[in-house]
């Protein structure tokens, strides 16, 4: 066993409950705008999760009921995001998918390439050209452990996107606390390179086979398939894979070596967990066995392996990879037959971005909400990923991720300045001139931090909070241009290095003492 890349092995002996189980989560046919019944389980439409996009219809669609509709979001604003409610510490397994369909019209006949995003994470980029072009529909499917009470899954635009970004259908479901283990999803999570069942050539294996819905497709090669077993007990693998793909496997009873090219696809540079699936078709010990050697593009990946009719599967959490891969199956001089294989899955291990404190992300919705026209792209994580930080927003960097600045400058903002602003304790700068702004100026005595506070050109009144003396650190306040009233602060006038503008309002004179 080749401890420096962490392999983990599993095999029957391994006991957990395991029983065919309703779908658990949400299902959501995007741009619909009624739920619906496929194949025995209930599609929501999703206006209740987003307050953006358009519901747009296909010009061209496959059989799939939710390939029908999308929801177009407008280039315009950088990032859209579906929130959802969910368990903290449950392991959730994400599905999008994307079909085209024309809907950005004759001037754009290719699908736009944009990114998405899980809460703070970059999962990856959307580029569903090449499957479109073959009239087929792309997904992408991702492990992400729910931090808090909702997650997050925002869709992108980055600098390939020249026509409104879209998505088709979108998937949460809850898997079983053993799935995937030996990944720390506290740090990361994990993106789907590849998925199958070798052998294997009828349509794809899922739900109720698979009873998180999860795809198992087929990969079969005529010259290797074998006839597999249904003797495997799947309960004994942390995966819970269906029993289906036991059924068929590619091998050999000859002692030769097995070389299968697999995943598909060349794969990026990175580091990757893999599960390979094996069941011994000779039904007993008596019947001859099953023992080789497993390599990856050359390199050790398990020595002696013994394959009973039980079934087993070998996994690595961190292993390197890149470009085309070749397994490797070579029987030892002890077996009485050749290899199989049954099946595999391989994700490629995302470091999670971080996330934006909770207790700012729950004070700046609030601030978002007592404005009656918030930025659009006010979704999602505040901060995280940088590219996609909310309009307006500077964060500080390093594990605890925090709000430094708010600048709303001129953006025709109307509501009110919520008193909750004083709960991000690390504001140095807020910059809320030239709005419309109206209400009463918190007490922002709390903000130790704060520099600078600009709130001209508004229609803010009452009177300037006197706890803006015993904020050390502020040394610039412009308040011209409002409906303010009272007195200045005597104490904020004169003050050494202090500007403070407060032209074009009501205050009686003199200064308060």
């Amino acid at each position: 066993m080749h401890f420096r890349f962490l392999l983990l092995f599993l095999s029957f002996f391994l006991t957990l409950a395991y029983s065919q189980a309703p779908l658990k989560g949400l299902l959501i046919d995007c741009g619909a705008t009624s739920p619906s019944n496929i194949g025995g389980l209930v599609w929501r439409p999703d206006g209740e999760f987003i307050s953006t996009g358009t519901p747009k219809n296909v010009t061209t669609s496959l059989q799939d009921p939710t390939l029908l509709s999308v929801r177009s979001f407008p280039l315009r604003v950088k990032k859209h995001c579906y929130n959802f409610p969910v368990f903290p510490g449950k392991r959730y397994m994400v599905r999008t998918t994307y079909f085209y369909g024309g809907v950005n019209g004759h001037e754009h006949p290719s699908p736009p390439v944009f990114d998405q995003i899980v809460d703070g994470t970059l999962w990856s980029v959307v580029n569903t050209t090449e499957d479109y072009a073959n009239g087929n529909f792309t997904f992408y499917e991702g492990v992400f452990s729910a931090q808090v009470k909702t997650m997050s899954l925002c869709i992108g635009s980055n600098t390939y996107t020249d026509s409104n970004p879209f998505i088709s259908a979108l998937e949460l479901v809850i898997l079983s606390d053993s799935l995937y283990n030996g990944t720390n999803f506290n740090n990361f999570g994990l993106n789907l390179a590849a998925r199958h069942s070798f052998g294997y050539s009828g349509p794809t294996i899922r739900y109720p086979a698979d009873s998180f819905d999860r795809f198992w497709q087929p990969f079969g090669e005529r010259n290797f398939t074998q006839a597999g077993t249904n003797n495997v007990s799947v309960s004994g693998f942390w995966n819970l894979p269906p029993l289906e793909i036991f059924e068929t496997q590619l091998g050999s009873d000859q002692l030769e070596s097995l070389e299968l090219k697999w995943p598909p696809k060349s794969l990026q540079n990175s580091k990757f967990y893999s599960a390979l699936y094996f069941a011994n078709n000779k039904g007993s010990p008596s019947s001859g066995s099953r023992i080789f050697n497993i390599s990856v593009n050359g390199i050790s990946y398990y020595h002696d392996l013994n394959v009973t009719s039980d079934g087993v599967v070998v996994f690595a959490r961190q292993w390197p990879l890149s470009g085309p891969t070749t397994i490797t199956l070579t029987p030892t001089t002890s077996s009485s037959f050749g290899p199989v294989i049954s099946a595999g899955e391989i994700f490629d291990v995302v470091p999670l971005g971080g996330r934006t404190l909770t207790r700012e992300v729950i004070a700046l919705n609030r601030v978002k909400d007592s404005f009656q026209n918030p930025p659009l792209d006010w979704t999602g994580d505040p901060c995280m990923p940088q590219k996609y930080s909310w309009t307006g927003i500077t964060c500080s960097e390093g594990p605890r991720i925090r709000v430094v600045t708010l600048n709303l400058t001129g953006l025709g903002l109307s509501g009110s300045l919520s008193p909750n602003i004083v709960k991000m304790t690390a504001l140095s700068n807020i910059w809320l001139g030239n709005n419309n702004l109206s209400g009463h100026i918190p007490d922002l005595g709390s903000l130790k931090l704060l520099e600078t506070l600009h709130l001209e050109d508004n229609q803010l009144s009452g009177e300037i909070p006197l706890s803006l003396w015993n904020i050390s650190s502020l040394h610039e306040v412009f308040l011209q241009n409002n409906n303010l009233t009272g007195q200045i602060p005597r104490n904020l006038i004169g003050k050494p290095g202090f500007d403070i503008r407060t032209s074009g309002n009501r205050f009686s004179s003199p200064p308060a003492p």
